[in-house]
């Protein structure tokens, strides 16, 4: 081969290189990523071991890399797309497919079918997920987001859902083996959403929009399976006000009865339980650097019947949030305290700084 027919080839594969995987495979591909991190300072009474002892009390600092999240999503034509997301949790060092469906898209977005692992219709909280909430310290209050799971919230299965205007209705089937019990291992679930300010377009739901949307929803949701059944009502205001400040009201309610709820404690698990919590923060409207800061509180309860004998956990979150490009840049200054009634143990006080950066 002569040194100009060397030349040639060799430029001509630098060229391919340079043109992205899906211009070059004729896809419609995006890929992005997130992480969590966080310094935390827990102080933590122990649970009572039932002999007059405790269990695991002591002060803990500890710097956690809490979540890492790499997302790919595209289409593979105008109505065929798919979404493949994974999650490394610290839980238990390690990575897991979280999301992998096909989604099938007509009428311009209003009817959609959705085949695969993914978030099925359950409570806003379970549909915004860590890294769309308002609060650092998410799913610590006993109420949200306590329906069953395989992995991080998701089920595999099939789903309808649709948009109509400011009416949000999906309903689906999922393989929840190993987490009902009876003659049936498919779990049926089903929510509705109503918007009565701005709409919220899509499936998945953000926990605040910093005042790019005026919000005032409510949304239903109800699973059930041969175990149980599992049923919430939750709603979000937020509202810009006229001086640039946004109001954030976020709150829920919610009952597990038999199907999902928190982990058991020691001795046995829970028969049932039910909660609420109340959210309210205030995002003020000036620049402070590249940022603006909010304020947020946030108070539940939840009620554990333990074979008759009811257990309360109250839970109070105080956080400071910075907010350098709202979910994609933001440090959390937050303070988060734990009790229970009767005092079994558990009663814990944690502060920590957490950061998350989105891609």
């Amino acid at each position: 081969m002569s040194l100009k027919s060397t030349l040639f080839t060799a430029a001509a594969g630098l060229g391919l290189a340079a043109v992205p995987v899906s211009q070059a495979l004729a896809v419609d591909v995006s890929v992005g990523g997130g992480m969590r991190t966080s310094f935390t300072s827990t102080d933590f009474d122990g649970i009572d071991d039932g002999e007059g002892g405790t269990i695991g009390g002591g002060s803990f600092s500890d710097f956690a890399l809490n979540s890492a999240r790499l997302y790919v999503s595209g289409k593979a034509t105008d109505n065929i797309g798919f979404m493949f997301n994974t999650e490394y949790n610290s839980d238990d060092e390690e990575i897991r497919v979280i999301d992998a469906a096909a989604q099938f898209s007509f009428a311009g977005g209003k009817h959609n079918i959705w085949v695969g692992r993914f978030l099925p219709p359950s409570d806003r909280a379970n549909l915004y997920g860590p890294y769309y909430a308002s609060n650092w310290a998410v799913y610590q209050d006993g109420v949200q987001d306590g329906y069953p799971f395989e992995t991080e919230g998701r089920d595999d299965g099939l789903m309808y859902w649709g948009q109509y205007d400011k009416v949000k209705f999906s309903i689906g089937a999922f393989d929840v083996s190993g987490l009902t019990t009876g003659d049936s291992d498919v779990l049926l679930a089903s929510r509705v959403q109503v918007d009565f300010w701005d709409a919220e377009d899509g499936y998945y739901l953000n926990g605040t929009y910093y005042g790019e949307k005026d919000l005032l929803a409510i949304g239903v949701a109800a699973q059930t399976a041969d175990a149980g059944d599992a049923y919430s009502f939750d709603f979000l205001l937020e509202k810009k006000l006229g001086n640039s400040g946004v109001v954030t009201i976020e709150s829920e309610f919610a009952v597990y009865d038999g199907l999902g709820g928190y982990p058991t404690p020691v001795g046995g698990g829970y028969e049932k339980s039910d909660g609420f919590y109340l959210l309210g923060g205030y995002l003020f409207p000036n620049e402070v650097g590249p940022g603006k800061f909010q304020v947020l509180g946030k108070f539940g309860q939840a009620t554990y019947d333990f074979f008759g004998t009811d257990l309360d956990q109250d839970t109070f979150e105080l956080d400071v949030n910075y907010l350098i490009k709202q979910f994609n840049a933001r440090i959390s200054l937050f303070y988060l305290d734990k009790s229970f009634d009767p005092d079994v143990g558990g009663d814990s006080t944690t502060i920590g700084l957490g950061l998350q950066i989105q891609m």
